[in-house]
């Protein structure tokens, strides 16, 4: 049995972040990341023997056409994507058109849309399969064998049968992460991804946890939707970079996690790199409340070059109604303990909470730039509030017609316009916010700075490459629509 997991190439202004955990944006300057779920669910079928077609055609930069003329030539028996709420109802109309072409070619979506409101796909559109929860890995596997009647579908599945829909019931985080094969490198393209922020060639992500222990922040979809934190060993994580380090020569790796674990987790596995001498970059996304005196030091010992830390907004009433469970003073102290330790740090911003005013934006783009000035942060990342279905956010949102369109508008939650009413800004005042977010790099002082602390090809590199994606941003919030 064949099957091909696949992101077709979408119509849209740039190109489409479809992974796991990201917020949906379309991308002038596109940094393609490994979509780590996806691409454990293609090595572990391949693990089991079917045939396995990765096809990521966005990353490969592939026409529509084209994408479709290879899927008619390898006929697969299956074919799986993934989907986020402004792209779904293109899926639908690609599995339309696919079901047209070939009609017993058996389709499923998976993601964090088709999660929130599974019998909304099933409705509309033609589509096979709906998996929800964040473990499509193990559930491709489960479908696969139910078609060749090996087993009963696990919860969690949306099927046709008997002329209707039907269900298994709620998804159940109980799968063993430990349990998967290591990703295979060379059947999912891994040479095709990486972002910006990477510094040191040959580079790659890994993924050693689902997704992040605090769970409760109000506007994102992994943890709210699938909140059963669940890691590898530290052993497993070590073992596979030992795999990457000596096939691969990998320099430089990010792990995807949606936070990287934290306490005796942290110290084995700081340990056991330190204890391997590998001379291997490192980075992570982290918390404020997770960094201190003790494991920084750590962390630098061990390679970790750059932790990506939340920061949302720099006013405390906005993180309590996020659920965020850090205080505005943990910010300026957590990049100072990192910074003093030797780690670079990378803040993401969001921008356009409904219940924000002018002022309120304001004071967090002061923040980040004073960080920046200070030279307190490295790297910032910006981007417009939304409310995914699913999301406690999304919730209140309806409930208080915060909203500026109407459920099932999926398309307008792209970030190319903010979905929410503000108190006294206009929508194109929050676009030109995350702009000047972004142009708080192009300071004298931050320039400076910058060059001053090159040593070597890669440090150059990396600020050419720097630069590039602050350009691209800059150009993803110059946007035209009301």
């Amino acid at each position: 049995m064949k099957i091909m997991i696949s992101y077709p190439p979408l119509s849209g202004d740039g190109t489409p972040t479809l992974g796991q955990n990201r917020q949906f944006q379309w991308f002038h300057n596109p940094s393609f990341i490994y979509p780590m779920v996806p691409a454990s669910a293609a090595t572990l079928l391949k693990s089991k023997g079917y045939e396995v077609v990765w096809d990521d055609s966005i990353a490969a930069k592939r026409t529509y056409q084209e994408w479709e003329e290879n899927v008619i030539k390898e006929n697969p028996d299956f074919i799986a994507f993934e989907t986020k709420t402004p792209v779904v109802k293109q899926h639908w109309g690609i599995i339309s058109k696919l079901k047209e072409k070939l009609p017993a070619l058996k389709t499923v979506l998976m993601g964090d849309h088709v999660t929130a409101m599974p019998e909304e796909t099933m409705k509309n559109s033609s589509v096979d399969f709906v998996l929800t929860g964040g473990d499509y890995d193990f559930l491709l596997l489960n479908i696969l064998e139910f078609a060749e009647k090996k087993s009963a579908l696990e919860p969690g599945i949306w099927f046709r049968a008997d002329n209707g829909i039907k269900n298994t019931g709620k998804f159940r985080l109980e799968h063993d992460l430990n349990s998967l094969p290591f990703i295979d490198r060379d059947l999912t393209h891994w040479k095709m991804y990486g972002e910006k922020f990477f510094k040191y060639s040959p580079y790659t992500y890994t993924m050693t946890g689902r997704d992040c222990p605090w769970a409760k922040c109000t506007f994102c979809s992994w943890t709210t939707l699938f909140p059963t934190f669940r890691t590898r060993t530290p052993e497993s994580l070590l073992a596979e970079i030992d795999i990457l380090v000596k096939k691969y020569g990998i320099r430089e790796i990010f792990d995807d996690t949606g936070t990287f674990p934290r306490g005796e987790w942290l110290k084995k596995f700081c340990n056991g790199i330190i204890e391997r001498k590998y001379k291997l970059s490192l980075m992570a996304n982290f918390r404020f409340d997770y960094i201190n005196e003790t494991i920084a030091p750590l962390m630098k010992k061990a390679g970790f070059r750059l932790l990506k830390f939340g920061l949302e907004s720099a006013n405390q009433a906005t993180l309590d109604r996020l659920c965020k469970g850090t205080k505005v003073e943990d910010i300026e102290k957590g990049c100072k303990i990192a910074k003093d330790a030797g780690l670079g740090v990378h803040l993401t911003i969001m921008v356009g909470y409904p219940w924000e005013t002018r002022e309120d934006a304001m004071r967090t783009y002061a923040l980040a730039k004073r960080l920046l000035d200070k030279g307190l942060a490295d790297m910032l990342q910006a981007t417009v509030v939304i409310a995914y279905p699913g999301t406690p956010l999304y919730t209140q949102a309806v409930e208080n017609n915060w909203l500026r369109f109407a459920p099932g508008e999926w398309e307008k939650f792209d970030m190319t316009m903010p979905v929410f009413k503000f108190p006294d800004m206009e929508p194109s005042d929050v676009m030109k916010i995350c702009d000047d977010i972004y142009k708080s790099f192009m300071t004298p002082k931050f320039m400076i700075r910058q060059v001053a602390s090159m040593r070597s090809w890669e440090d150059f590199t990396f600020l050419f490459k720097a630069g590039q994606a602050v350009l691209g941003h800059i150009l993803d919030f110059k946007r035209e629509k009301k």
